[in-house]
């Protein structure tokens, strides 16, 4: 089983910055992409950011030129900076990854949610 733990989420004012982390835990054999959805009171969950096992990445265009993800294949964490947060962009934060599990099963895995509140 895997597990992913979000971290980093919080209360901040427009204009300002946070960092959420997401830590995968469990037997994993391999995690192919990793990507940050999030979901705002009333709306669809929506793909904020993505990266490859290479490193490619890909955003939102809400996301682009704001949000940078990373990720360290070592230590199975990703990473999202979020410079330049506004109201809009409050919302709950999921990992979600795609991993190769202890049954080499490919599954995809979502983590619990962090809450980013931006105030204007």
């Amino acid at each position: 089983q895997v597990r992913l733990v979000e971290s980093g989420g919080g209360l901040v004012q427009a204009g300002e910055s946070l960092k959420l982390s997401c830590a995968a835990s469990g037997v994993i054999l391999r995690l192919n992409d990793v990507r940050w959805y999030r979901q705002a009171p009333g709306k669809q969950r929506e793909l904020v950011a993505g990266i490859g096992r290479g490193g490619g990445t890909n955003y939102a265009e809400s996301a682009k030129g704001r949000f940078t993800i990373s990720r360290d294949n070592a230590k199975n964490t990703v990473a999202l900076q979020m410079n330049s947060l506004q109201p809009e962009d409050t919302a709950v934060y999921y990992c979600n990854v795609e991993a190769l599990d202890a049954l080499r099963t490919w599954r995809a895995y979502w983590g619990q949610g962090t809450q980013v509140t931006v105030s204007s």
